[in-house]
């Protein structure tokens, strides 16, 4: 009876496998059905993301709530960038947390009329890389989550945000270069006014967008 049970019990742990195999091609040729530009929510695709959607709150510089929920939609392949660059900072024991990501295009006509102000917010005629899918608003927690020392917090509009800006202590310059170094291996450009901005360089001739998601 337990060689019965033993066998039995490995023929459940092969059939498994196959299973579990099977799941994960099926996952890989659903991924590559999709076209590149196609708008997926990240969460879809990882769990290994931090997140603080700062304009799902009245955390921010608008002091108003402009998204009706907190997701973080982008186009395909800024997912995959984004993904290949997480992955590589997990394994310097760092994640990247995420304060905002595609913005339809009548989100960014909210923000223009509470801010008409081309320096704090891109004009909605002419769209954002943020209106295409490809642009993010990132900075890194640690393996407790606590965020690294940046120098200025999110959206501060000041000098000391630049990534030129110098008197800064050698740490918060570390944690910067960290950042973008690792981003700018995975495709993405650096915004020089703001440390954390960053986008991907395929997607600049992107269309913008007003693609909208469901709220639960």
């Amino acid at each position: 009876m337990t060689s019965y049970i033993k066998s039995v019990f490995l023929l459940c742990t092969i059939l498994s496998l196959f299973s579990c195999k099977s799941q994960i091609v099926n996952d890989i040729k659903n991924q590559e059905t999709l076209n590149d530009t196609t708008f997926v929510n990240l969460k879809d695709y990882s769990k290994d993301f931090v997140y603080d959607m700062k304009y799902a709150t009245s955390d921010n510089f608008l002091k108003a709530k402009v998204y009706d929920c907190a997701e973080c939609f982008l186009r395909l392949k800024t997912v995959k960038a984004l993904i290949e660059t997480n992955l590589e900072l997990m394994k310097k024991g760092y994640k990247i947390k995420i304060f905002d990501c595609y913005r339809p295009l009548d989100i960014q006509k909210r923000m223009w009329k509470i801010v008409p102000n081309p320096e704090y917010v891109a004009n909605p005629s002419k769209g954002s890389i943020h209106n295409r899918g490809g642009a993010v608003d990132i900075t890194l927690v640690d393996a407790n989550g606590i965020e690294l020392n940046m120098g200025t917090t999110f959206d501060f509009f000041g000098i000391e945000a630049s990534h030129n800006y110098q008197n800064l202590s050698q740490e918060i310059k570390s944690n910067r270069e960290l950042l973008k170094t690792t981003m700018l291996k995975y495709g993405f450009n650096s915004f020089d006014s703001e440390w954390w901005h960053y986008n991907l360089k395929s997607a600049l001739n992107d269309k913008v967008s007003n693609t909208k998601w469901k709220c639960d």
